[in-house]
């Protein structure tokens, strides 16, 4: 994935859990460097740490300390098991950024599709009890920022068009990671959002493809709205055309660079 970003990065991976690693990419020079923690998509079931790998590393070649790591998955677990391994992730991040030349007071975070809803939610409810039953480690996992590409923001909302349109193996992912439309319901960003649930906002970029398949047509547009509408700062940043995960299925379109840099610089100044 080629851009005009050209730091050195060193990749290595460290257990940030018991039994779940975090892959770093960590830039090389002078540092310390803004920090945001990764979580990749699958529709919740699928993938691991290395979802993103190619949009990590760009990243990080920006001068951005990156983490990426793995969570619950169903069969194992579902929700809200993931979001605890979320929470977790940036504690553990915060306390251990300088280690890795990252300042700990800049973590932010970084998600696609489903890890998208994954991060926004968390980013929403930082300090929610429910999001530490599984790790039984409480503590603050408030973030700087949020970056959600493609994201899930209206699970139940997908749901319905999942259903609708015969996407038969989301349809089935949704009920393995939910177990119900009630804890789709429960757990879904913009209708948290326009419950009136007391909540963090910390600025938010969405990039969004305008012929994405996967999610529906209003669904960025709605949380935005509803964001704004709650005291928060939101960016949504469409692209013409590009469908779902763009960035990984063409990293070396116009679109695919021009939404990394964005990115890039986006963290950055979120993280002055």
């Amino acid at each position: 994935m080629a851009t005009n970003l050209e730091s050195e990065v060193k990749v290595s991976d460290f257990e940030y859990q018991h039994g779940f690693l975090a892959r770093i990419y960590q830039p090389q020079g002078t540092g310390p460097f803004a920090a945001v923690m990764d979580i990749h998509g699958g529709a919740w079931n699928q993938s691991d740490r290395l979802g993103n790998a190619g949009l990590d590393q760009a990243i990080a070649a920006g001068g951005i300390l990156v983490v990426a790591i793995d969570f619950h998955q169903p069969p194992v677990a579902g929700y809200p098991d993931s979001i605890a391994d979320t929470n977790l992730g940036i504690r553990w991040l915060k306390a251990h950024a300088a280690e890795f030349s990252g300042r700990p007071e800049t973590v932010g975070l970084l998600g696609t599709s489903s890890g998208g809803h994954m991060g926004m939610l968390s980013a929403l409810r930082p300090r929610d009890p429910r999001y530490c039953a599984l790790t039984q480690v409480h503590g603050d996992a408030t973030v700087k920022y949020v970056v959600a590409c493609w994201p899930i923001l209206d699970p139940s909302a997908r749901y319905e068009m999942a259903q609708q349109t015969g996407k038969d193996l989301l349809v089935k992912f949704h009920d393995t990671y939910w177990g119900t439309e009630e804890a789709m319901s429960e757990g879904n960003p913009t209708r948290i959002l326009e419950r009136g649930e007391p909540v963090e906002t910390p600025p938010v970029l969405i990039i969004q493809g305008t012929n994405d398949a996967n999610v529906t047509p209003d669904m960025a547009d709605r949380f935005a709205s509803a964001y704004k509408s709650r005291g928060g700062s939101v960016q949504l940043q469409k692209y013409e055309g590009m469908p779902h995960g763009f960035i990984g299925q063409k990293p070396d379109a116009p679109e695919s660079q021009d939404a990394i840099l964005k990115i890039v610089a986006f963290i950055k100044e979120q993280s002055k």
